[in-house]
């Protein structure tokens, strides 16, 4: 029987409750979703049953998982997809939706393994979905539509915003997005460390600069302004901030985050590219 996704009658299966699939799940309870409508797995028995107490879910192997949904949420690590992948095809039902949240991993890797005219939809998000502030990008198989796309849209909509992209443009998503929160944590760690060699005590600076991160990243998402024209309204003529500006410029601050996006994507694509030599 195919699933009628138009009517929203479907259950969700998450193969995977590491943090983005539990994440996912609560998001998915949180926005009004039946516990009754999951289903999750888990390979580490102690973690399976403590997640079933907390969130009230129940969970299953692969093949029980799999035989029970109308969509299928892939959340292991790339480098696990293999026998999960094996599992997946043996039980797939027709027309059941597969998304696969595995970084770098292309669909035709997916379509390869599965039944012969699998719908698979690609999404690259990141770890904000833990707060229920995901980014994530969503990419069409050879056989998703787009009656596919928006159920998987509505899906990560319960935890963060969500973006159509061509899948030729995901190495790119997870460079920026998907690994966008390591860069924004690794300067909010370098801005507390000024802090402290300005004197000041490390809470003290921890909270100057989250609170400052937290107010200038709702500017940025409310504000219809270019980032340019934010910052300028911070920089006076002959002030500190501008003397700031000035070194990062002269240390090549942002040529070198642009280099290391571009690494980023870099990797992405080989990481992609060995999955299917494998």
């Amino acid at each position: 029987m195919r699933p009628d996704y138009r009517r929203g009658m479907t259950r969700i299966a998450v193969l995977g409750a590491g943090k983005i699939g539990e994440a996912l799940l609560a998001g998915l309870l949180a926005a009004g979703r039946s516990a009754s409508d999951l289903i999750f797995t888990e390979r580490h028995p102690e973690r399976a049953a403590d997640l079933t107490t907390r969130l009230g879910v129940e969970a299953a192997d692969i093949t029980a998982a799999v035989t029970k949904a109308d969509v299928v949420v892939v959340a292991v690590k790339p480098q696990d997809i293999a026998p999960v992948l094996a599992e997946l095809g043996a039980a797939l039902r027709p027309g059941t939706l597969v998304v696969s949240l595995c970084a770098g991993l292309p669909t035709a890797l997916f379509e390869g393994g599965l039944p012969a005219g699998t719908p698979v939809v690609r999404v690259m998000p990141n770890t904000p979905m833990l707060v229920g502030e995901a980014m994530s990008a969503v990419s069409a198989g050879a056989h998703a539509t787009d009656e596919h796309l928006a159920v998987a849209e509505e899906m990560l909509g319960a935890v963060g915003r969500v973006v159509r992209v061509p899948e030729s443009q995901q190495d790119a998503v997870t460079a920026l997005s998907g690994s966008g929160p390591a860069y924004f944590f690794f300067l909010v760690e370098a801005m507390i460390d000024a802090g402290i060699l300005l004197g000041l005590p490390r809470s003290v600076a921890a909270d100057l600069i989250v609170q400052s991160a937290f107010g200038a990243a709702r500017m940025l998402r409310d504000s219809d302004d270019h980032p340019v024209i934010l910052r300028e309204a911070v920089t006076s003529p002959a002030g500190t901030t501008i003397a700031a500006i000035r070194e990062l410029e002269r240390h090549g601050v942002r040529a070198a985050l642009i280099a290391a996006i571009e690494a980023a994507r870099d990797r992405s694509v080989e990481l992609g590219r060995s999955m299917q030599r494998d």
